[in-house]
């Protein structure tokens, strides 16, 4: 296990309450499973679900069965869809 650091944005940190935290997952981990670990802290993250995109080390990620090799202290962006005009 090894700590990284998970950023909220817009929607995903009204529904987690928090903007930026800390958290310890396995060095190999799918986007899902890291997904399923953020969601398991704050389970009102699960309304966006099939909206919601990482940023790992800022590069876009799409959950599912995408392998990460995460490093001490990555950051990892929750960006839920945005909308404007």
């Amino acid at each position: 296990m090894l700590p990284v650091v998970v950023l909220y944005f817009a929607r995903s940190a009204e529904l987690a309450g928090v903007r930026t935290e800390t958290i310890s997952v396995p060095q190999r981990i799918t986007s899902l499973q890291l997904w399923e670990e953020i969601v398991k802290k704050h389970s009102g993250l699960e309304d966006i679900r099939d909206q919601v995109v990482f940023a790992v080390r800022q590069e876009y990620v799409l959950l599912g069965d995408q392998l990460l090799v995460l490093h001490s202290g990555d950051e990892i962006a929750v960006i839920p869809p945005i909308s404007g005009g």
